[in-house]
């Protein structure tokens, strides 16, 4: 029987090329399809690699062509860079999953979706609930532009599953990801000697390590479910606690003053923080995995605290495991 024949966009960021890099070592795939528009920065071997931009026309071509029966869809940008401005970014965001939708559709052979989406569809609120189970998706206005493009990702791909029952749609909805091979927001708050954090608030923050964040989407990719998946890893950590184990010093700010002090240090030098992460430092944010552990079968190897003691081991050339890239389904 033919293995696997799986498509990764954006497989150029570093969890989009751990992910296909995993998946071609997995003997139940045939072969891996990885798209970007600009090449991985390491080869990958036995992945096929199409530079292509999402947002153009070349996936409705490519996707019947190439028989792919599984797509992975990495593609979603978190947080506008220098070099991509909101609109461009928001395009990538819509158009690009539009255009993905529309070749899934021309593509028969397409039975699993798997979108790695974020946790800030929910928000960070200061009434929040101790912990947000899938169904709480629309319990507060989305707030930020991020958070409107990932809503709008949700309801194409809601839509998209109506018109077709026969595939099975699964958003992986991410905590932040932290871990010794990621360059994130939350990597760059900690980096400079004193970290400003709002004045009165020490919220509980919840995060997931790179190497649960590749695990969790190659355990979806093989038990594929419909809806919605809370990733992250259990347990929280306070800001506070998360400062002192990165080995910095906080800088209470006014809870007032805390989003213009971060834009002032940012013209300095300073790491650049996403409206989302600010309202995540003030109020925090914590989901429920029971889906993920139960439906998927996917138990992350790392607590939120623990991911963080691995960042901050690395730090110091010490590590909890071996690289992510040795990461195969079901160990």
């Amino acid at each position: 029987m033919a293995g696997r024949r799986v498509l990764v966009t954006g497989v150029s960021s570093y969890l989009g090329s751990e992910i296909a890099r995993s998946l071609a070592a997995d003997p139940a795939v045939e072969h891996v399809l990885g798209l970007d528009e600009r090449p991985p920065r390491e080869r990958l071997r036995e992945v096929e690699f199409v530079e292509a931009d999402i947002r153009g026309g070349e996936l409705r071509e490519l996707l019947p062509r190439s028989g792919v029966d599984t797509v992975i869809h990495n593609k979603i940008v978190r947080r506008p860079g220098p070099r991509l401005s909101p609109r461009a970014a928001h395009e990538i965001n819509v158009i690009g999953t539009l255009e993905l939708l529309a070749a899934c559709e021309r593509a028969a052979g397409v039975g699993a979706i798997v979108i790695r989406g974020s946790a800030g569809i929910y928000g960070a609120e200061p009434d929040a609930p101790q912990f947000f189970g899938e169904e709480l998706s629309r319990l507060y206005p989305l707030r930020t532009r991020f958070q409107r493009d990932v809503g709008e990702i949700e309801n194409l791909f809601e839509a998209f599953a109506r018109r077709n029952r026969d595939v099975i749609c699964t958003m992986l909805r991410y905590q932040p990801a932290i871990g010794p091979s990621l360059n994130t927001q939350i990597t760059q708050y900690l980096s400079p000697p004193l970290v400003p954090t709002p004045l009165g608030f020490d919220p509980r923050l919840q995060l997931v390590h790179e190497y649960d964040a590749v695990g969790a989407t190659l355990a979806a990719v093989h038990r594929p479910v419909r809806g919605a998946v809370n990733v992250a890893g259990p347990g929280t950590i306070g800001l506070s606690r998360l400062v002192r184990r990165a080995g910095r010093t906080s800088l209470p700010v006014p809870a007032p003053l805390f989003d213009t002090a971060t834009a002032t240090a940012q013209r300095f030098g300073g790491p650049s923080l996403s409206p989302d992460l600010r309202r995540l430092l003030r109020y925090g944010r914590a989901v429920d995995i029971t889906r993920l552990t139960e439906e998927i079968g996917f138990r992350p190897r790392f607590s939120t605290p623990d991911a963080v003691e691995d960042w901050v081991r690395a730090k110091g050339g010490r590590r909890l495991v071996s690289a992510v890239g040795e990461l195969l389904p079901g160990r």
